[in-house]
């Protein structure tokens, strides 16, 4: 790390700009000059496996897209730690059914506890039941229709089809993402290495194209905006049992110390290089106890540590064991109401490690 090679004005625009306060915004209003086209939705099937998930979500994560896992109950009670992998890498989790079967196959009650188990095999994982439904094989009823509306879920079927499962290569796959539309929803699956090598292609396309990846509303199963009006979990996926999270880039918050700047890589977001840097907005809160959720990472293997301050407290501490970006969550974090200015610290570098910042979310 060459901390001389930063630019000193930065330290004076931050003190500039330490005179003003910014406002928390939802993840829909801060994605949407980005996004000037719209949401569609990426979708994969079949998950969680032990050979192929992990890989996925680190595709996903390092291209910036965020996805529904349909995920099958077996799989999810068999890997519950990668059901959280998902929710934590910033996915949104629906029902796939327990065993995959023909669903309009069977009796009402043979399709009720497909649904169920597998509904019971998620909330057991990540604490929250998914709100979304995909019928294997987009095989459905009216019969299967109502069972789905007693458990509260939406059928979510596909306006693009990757044929990834039906043997198609990476650049299939990628020609199929390039014809998907503002609301539009796209059928990949979590275990074909030809899908997870089109994923930064992918992401390079919607980019180009002035779109982004969203939810999946509830209301309509169409691709929204991550923020749908509700929270991360919304219509999309898992819903977290708590009310509406927001979300604020590290790099729109106000930043001080000597050496705090912006960084591209891991991730595009703020590096706090020694004793003293932090970057800190004004957030309005009506309740007075949150949990808060902070992405980052480390530059080497050492662990890094980041203070959450509100109101100029000491709530807790973030730490990230690693260079691989990860989320760190604080629970229950009791605070003042009103206005409160949160700060993300350093206040205990030996020297050893950079701690890097992406973003913070509140729920």
């Amino acid at each position: 790390m060459f901390k001389e090679k930063l630019v000193k004005g930065a330290a004076a625009l931050a003190l500039f700009c330490s005179l003003f306060s910014i406002p928390i915004m939802p993840i829909a209003n801060a994605a949407d000059a980005n996004c000037p086209n719209g949401y569609v939705g990426l979708t994969y099937d079949d998950g969680p496996n032990a050979s192929n998930t992990t890989s996925l979500l680190n595709a996903l994560k390092q291209a910036g897209l965020r996805a529904t896992m349909f995920n099958l109950g077996q799989n999810a009670q068999n890997y519950p730690s990668l059901v959280r992998d998902q929710v934590s890498a910033g996915m949104w989790v629906g029902n796939h059914s327990y065993t995959h079967p023909h669903m309009t196959t069977l009796t009402s009650s043979q399709m009720s506890s497909e649904i169920t188990r597998t509904q019971q095999a998620i909330q057991s994982a990540t604490g929250a039941a998914p709100k979304l439904f995909r019928p294997p094989y987009g095989e459905t009823n009216s019969t299967l229709k109502s069972i789905e509306a007693q458990n509260g879920l939406t059928e979510v079927v596909w306006n693009i089809d990757s044929q990834d499962w039906n043997g198609a290569t990476t650049a299939q796959i990628v020609a199929a993402a390039g014809r998907l539309q503002n609301g539009d929803v796209i059928l990949m699956h979590d275990q074909y290495q030809t899908t997870i090598q089109a994923v930064p292609q992918i992401a390079q396309n919607l980019k180009s194209r002035g779109l982004c990846s969203g939810m999946i509303s509830a209301s309509t199963g169409r691709a929204v905006a991550p923020d749908g009006g509700s929270n991360p979990g919304g219509g999309g996926g898992t819903t977290p049992p708590t009310g509406t999270v927001t979300r604020v880039e590290a790099e729109s918050m106000t930043k001080s110390g000597q050496y705090t700047g912006n960084i591209s890589s891991p991730f595009a977001g703020v590096a706090l290089y020694a004793n003293n840097d932090s970057v800190k907005y004004t957030q309005s809160f009506t309740t007075g106890t949150h949990n808060f959720s902070l992405r980052g990472a480390s530059n080497n293997s050492n662990m890094a540590k980041v203070d959450l301050k509100i109101g100029g407290q000491t709530k807790g501490t973030f730490y990230f064991g690693g260079s691989s970006p990860a989320v760190y969550t604080i629970n229950n974090v009791s605070h003042g109401t009103g206005n409160q200015v949160i700060e993300l610290i350093v206040t205990a570098d030996n020297g050893t490690w950079d701690a890097y910042i992406d973003y913070l979310e509140i729920q």
